[in-house]
C-alpha cells in the first residue's frame, strides 16, 4: 500500500563503487559517513578490484563490502546486492539505490530526506529528466521521462512486490553503457508505475529551466537544496556544458558555500579526468596579481621552501635570475650545466643574487643533456632529498632564435615570476589548496601553430611512458596539458612519482620520445596522486591574449553552423581538411554523409596493400 514513512524509518543503503585502480578516494568516504546517521544498514558494492587501503576505508564507514566482477555498471552491482541480501531486505522500510557518480552533502541531507519521508510514494529520486527527442543515448527515437538512476529509494510494497522481483530476475545482461540506460534507466520509472507504483521526485525539473538540471543547471540545483552533485556537471564535455551556461567554477563555489571540503572534488578530478578538461571546466585559471587581498599578503618567511633549478644549454641565465628575484624568502638556486659552462654561471648566479638568503650551487650534467635529463638524472637526490616544498623549474636555452620563440619564452618567465606581489600570489594558492600540485603559463599560442596540434606523433610515445610510471589518469584529447617551454612551480609531493623513477642517460638520448613525454607528464603524475593542476597569468598577457583567441576562434567558426559544440562536432566528424584538395574534400563529404561508404571504400584502398605484403612474404 502505497503510504509515507513511519518516523524513524529502517533506511537500507545499498551503494555501488567502481575504480580502475581500485582506490576508494575521500569523497567516497565523506559521503558514506554523513550517510551513517540516516541509514540502518549500509551495504558497499565494489565493481572490480578493490586495494587494501580502500578495503580499511570503507570497512570504517559500511556495514559490510561486497566485492565482485565489473559486469553490469552501477545495475549490474545493486542487482548483486539484492541477490546476496535476499529476504533480509524485509526488515527495512525503504531501500536506497545509488553510487558514486556524485559529491555530497553539499547541502544537509536532513531536511529532504525528512521531506521525502513524509511524501506519500512507493518510489522516489533525487531529481528527473523530461523526456527528449531524440533520445541522446541512441540518438533516435525518445528517451522517456526518468528519475535519474544515480539515487532512486524503493519502499516496503514495492520491494516485496512480485513485480519487483520480476524486473530484476528477467533484467539480463548489461554488457555496454547503452544496455545499462536504455534497458534499465530510462525504462524503471514507467515499467513500476505501469504497475500502479507511485512514484515522486525531490527537486522536479519543472522548477529549473533544462531538460536534465542534474547536468545542465548544478549550481542552481544546490542552491535550491539539493544534498548531492553529480559529478558531471564538472568533467563533462566543456563545449557541450557552454552551450547551456553550465560554468564549473561556479558550481564548484556553490559546494563550497554549502561547507563541502572541495579539495576531495579536486582530488578525484585530477585523478580521474584528463587534466585539460578539469581546467577547462573548472575555469583554473588564476590572472595574478590577485585583487583579493587574501592570496595577496606576503607569505610567512620561510613558509614554504622553495627551490628554484635552472637548466642552460650555455646561454646567459641572465633573464631567469633576474626573475628569480621575485620569489621570497630563503630560496635556494641550483643550475645545471656543461663543465665547460659551470663556472661562467655560477659566477653569474652568484653576483646575481648577492644579499638573496639561500644556496647557490651549480650541477654538472654532460653536455649533450637535455632539460629532461638533466633535471631528472643530474638533480635527482635533491628531488627525493625531501628538503623543500615547492619547485620551480626554468629553462634558459637559445632555441631557434625567432621571434616568436622569444616572445614565448618571455611570457612564461612573466605569467609565473612577473613580479614579488604575483609570485606570493601563486605560493598563496599552494597555501591555500591542499590538493593543489603544480601551476604554470597557459598553453604557448602568440605566434605559434601549436593549438590542436601539439600530440604530433607523440601520442603512443607518452602512452608508453605513463604505464612505465604508473599513471592511468585519462590522456587529453586534442593536445596534452603540459608547462610551456618546461617552465613551472610544484609542490614536490605532486610529482614524486615522476621524479622517484630510475632513468639512464641513454634510454632518454637513444628514445627523443621518451624525453618530451617526461617535460609533457608532470600534470599526469601529479593527477595520479590526487593533485590538480592550475594555469596561472599575468595580466598583461591576458589582455593581449584572450582578445586574439576570441577573434581568431570567430574566423575559424564563421562558416560553420550551429553553436560551438556543433561546429567542433561538425568538424571533428568530418575529419582531417588536409590541404582541401578535391580529394580531401570528397573524403570529408563521404565520411560526413555516407560514413558507411567512406568505411568500405578504406577496406578496399587497404587490399592492394595487404596483397602486396603476402607475396613480399612468398617471394623466394
Amino acid at each position: 500500500m502505497t503510504c509515507a514513512l513511519p518516523r524513524h524509518p529502517r533506511r537500507l543503503i545499498i551503494f555501488s563503487v567502481f575504480d580502475k585502480d581500485g582506490q576508494i578516494d575521500g569523497f567516497v568516504v565523506h559521503s558514506l559517513t554523513t550517510l551513517r546517521v540516516h541509514a540502518s544498514r549500509i551495504l558497499v558494492v565494489v565493481n572490480g578490484v578493490l586495494a587494501p587501503a580502500g578495503r580499511h576505508a570503507l570497512e570504517a564507514v559500511a556495514d559490510e563490502v561486497l566485492v565482485r566482477e565489473n559486469r553490469g555498471f552501477d545495475i549490474g552491482a545493486q542487482r548483486a546486492a539484492l541477490h546476496h541480501l535476499g529476504d533480509s531486505i524485509q526488515d527495512f522500510d525503504e531501500i536506497v539505490l545509488t553510487n558514486d557518480t556524485w559529491y555530497g552533502p553539499v547541502r544537509p541531507w536532513a531536511p529532504v530526506l525528512e521531506r521525502m519521508d513524509g511524501t506519500i510514494c512507493d518510489f522516489w529520486g533525487l531529481t528527473d529528466h523530461r523526456a527528449t527527442r531524440p533520445n541522446p543515448v541512441t540518438g533516435r527515437g525518445v528517451a522517456p521521462y526518468h528519475l535519474q538512476s544515480y539515487w532512486i529509494a524503493v519502499r516496503r510494497a514495492m520491494f516485496e512486490s512480485e513485480v519487483w522481483r520480476r524486473y530484476w530476475d528477467r533484467l539480463g545482461p548489461l554488457d555496454t553503457y547503452i544496455d545499462a540506460v536504455t534497458r534499465h534507466e530510462l525504462r524503471f520509472t514507467a515499467h513500476f508505475a505501469a504497475a500502479g507504483n507511485v512514484a515522486a521526485v525531490a527537486f522536479p525539473f519543472e522548477e529549473f529551466d533544462s531538460e536534465n538540471p542534474s547536468l545542465f543547471e548544478a549550481e542552481a540545483l544546490v542552491e535550491a537544496g539539493c544534498p548531492v552533485l553529480k559529478r558531471r556537471p564538472l568533467f563533462h564535455w566543456p563545449p557541450l556544458l557552454d552551450a547551456y551556461g553550465a560554468v564549473g567554477a561556479w558550481t564548484l563555489a556553490a559546494a563550497a558555500d554549502g561547507g563541502y571540503p572541495t579539495d576531495l572534488i579536486l582530488a578525484n578530478l585530477a585523478r580521474t579526468v584528463p587534466p585539460n578538461v578539469v581546467n577547462a571546466d573548472l575555469a583554473l585559471l588564476s590572472v595574478l596579481p590577485s585583487d583579493d587581498t587574501e592570496s595577496s599578503d606576503p607569505p610567512q618567511e620561510d613558509a614554504l621552501r622553495i627551490l628554484v633549478i635552472v637548466h642552460s644549454d650555455g646561454s646567459s641565465i641572465e633573464q631567469a635570475l633576474r626573475y628569480a628575484r621575485s620569489i621570497p624568502g630563503g630560496s635556494d638556486l641550483v643550475i645545471t650545466a656543461s663543465e665547460t659552462d659551470a663556472p661562467r654561471l655560477l659566477a653569474e648566479a652568484t653576483a646575481s643574487r648577492r644579499g638573496i638568503r639561500g644556496d647557490t650551487s651549480v650541477r654538472v650534467v654532460p653536455l649533450e643533456s637535455g632539460a629532461a635529463e638533466a633535471l631528472l638524472i643530474g638533480c635527482r637526490d635533491l628531488l627525493l632529498a625531501g628538503s623543500h616544498d615547492l619547485l620551480v623549474r626554468l629553462v634558459s636555452f637559445v632555441g631557434n632564435g625567432s621571434p616568436a620563440h622569444r616572445r614565448t619564452v618571455d611570457d612564461q618567465f612573466d605569467n609565473l615570476l612577473h613580479d614579488e606581489a604575483h609570485v606570493a600570489d601563486v605560493i598563496a594558492l599552494f597555501e591555500r589548496e591542499p590538493t593543489l600540485g603544480i601551476v604554470y603559463s597557459p598553453m604557448a599560442h602568440l605566434g605559434l601553430k601549436n593549438l590542436g596540434q601539439s600530440w604530433g606523433s607523440f601520442r603512443r610515445g607518452f602512452e608508453a611512458v605513463a604505464e612505465r610510471l604508473g599513471i592511468t589518469v585519462p590522456l587529453d584529447d586534442v593536445a596534452p596539458m603540459a608547462p610551456p617551454e618546461g617552465f613551472y612551480i610544484a609542490r614536490f609531493a605532486a610529482l614524486r612519482r615522476l621524479f622517484e623513477h630510475r632513468w639512464t642517460s641513454a634510454e632518454l638520448r637513444d628514445r627523443p620520445e621518451r624525453a618530451w613525454a617526461l617535460e609533457r607528464m608532470p600534470s599526469y603524475a601529479a593527477g595520479q596522486l590526487g593533485y590538480h593542476t592550475r594555469t596561472v597569468a599575468s595580466r598583461d598577457y591576458v589582455s593581449v591574449s584572450l582578445p586574439l583567441l576570441e577573434f581568431e576562434l570567430g574566423e575559424l567558426s564563421a562558416t560553420l553552423p550551429g553553436r560551438s559544440f556543433e561546429k567542433i562536432d561538425f568538424v571533428r566528424h568530418s575529419g582531417p581538411v588536409g590541404t582541401a584538395s578535391a580529394r580531401d574534400l570528397l573524403t570529408m563529404h563521404l565520411q560526413r554523409r555516407h560514413p558507411r561508404v567512406m568505411r568500405f571504400v578504406r577496406r578496399v584502398v587497404r587490399i592492394p596493400a595487404r596483397l602486396l605484403l603476402r607475396r613480399g612474404r612468398s617471394a623466394p
